[in-house]
């Protein structure tokens, strides 16, 4: 087998994993305007439930809710142990 680097392996059109995932993006943000605070604070509930259902460690989570023209503004920062669980949130809101 020949040795590789970390852009590619000895299988054809193959990548090592660590050259996509190399745990320098752990956090995944969320931003929407909503037209009620309960709203968002329900959009809060559910999505911390979401996030609580993937940590290994647990996730830090820092949200803001404030007005603006319209409704009120959620801004959530989830931030993870590792990037893989960042990706698998981020997959499971789709």
């Amino acid at each position: 087998m020949n040795k590789c680097s970390t852009q590619e392996t000895a299988a054809c059109c193959c990548m090592d994993v660590g050259t996509i995932m190399d745990n320098t993006d752990c956090t995944a943000s969320y931003s929407r305007v909503f037209t009620s605070q309960q709203e968002a604070e329900e959009t809060l509930a559910a999505l911390t439930e979401k996030a609580r259902g993937v940590e290994s460690d647990p996730c830090d989570i820092s949200s803001s809710i404030k007005p603006v023209n319209g409704g009120v503004q959620l801004d959530i920062d989830f931030t993870f142990a590792c990037q893989a669980e960042t990706l698998i949130f981020q997959l499971g809101l789709r």
